[in-house]
């Protein structure tokens, strides 16, 4: 088995995986500038003094990946955290370490590495807020061999991307489960 140092020696920078997204960038980005940290969040602080690194597992089209990854990176960038992420499709022996709910290869996965590039704490794919209203708007899909499962599991997805994009509390309660995980 790959050892996490090796992944993330693999990994890209994150500013770099950003600036080649192709999918969901303009909405990572405006997220990324309009979210601002808690003032006065001591947790923080204690964070920088632990010189975490984090290995983001993702892909670019991921909703989830378009909300939280510029949570994270306001994070980084307070605490100096160096931040690299690892394409979930390019080498699925890692995402499969990660799996959500023992099957799922949901991401994004964010791995806080130690200065010894061992795992210290795994978040993701979502806050806990976020995963019931995603289940909320979920609850009425018709089953998927309904013929018209596909078209409104679409819409649905849609309104998820929407309220990612736009609902300021949802990057709070990110914000929050994230520091609340690793401090």
């Amino acid at each position: 088995m790959t050892k996490l140092v090796t992944y993330f020696e693999q990994a890209q920078p994150i500013k770099e995986y950003v600036n080649e997204m192709t999918t969901n960038k303009e909405q990572l980005l405006d997220i990324y500038q309009s979210f601002k940290l808690p003032k006065n969040d001591d947790r923080l602080d204690k964070i920088k003094d632990k010189n975490y690194k984090v290995l983001v597992i993702t892909e670019d089209w991921c909703g989830d990946a378009m909300m939280n990854i510029p949570v994270l990176l306001n994070i980084a960038d307070y605490t100096n955290i160096e931040v690299k992420a690892f394409h979930r499709d390019e080498d699925t022996n890692l995402i499969d370490q990660y799996l959500t709910n023992g099957t799922a290869r949901s991401i994004p996965i964010f791995v806080f590495l130690n200065e010894h590039h061992e795992q210290e704490h795994v978040w993701g794919p979502r806050a806990i807020s976020v995963q019931k209203q995603v289940e909320e708007l979920r609850k009425d899909l018709p089953s998927k061999d309904d013929p018209t499962y596909a078209e409104k599991e679409k819409d649905v997805h849609h309104k998820i991307h929407e309220t990612y994009q736009n609902n300021t509390q949802f990057w709070d309660d990110v914000y929050e489960s994230i520091v609340s995980s690793i401090s």
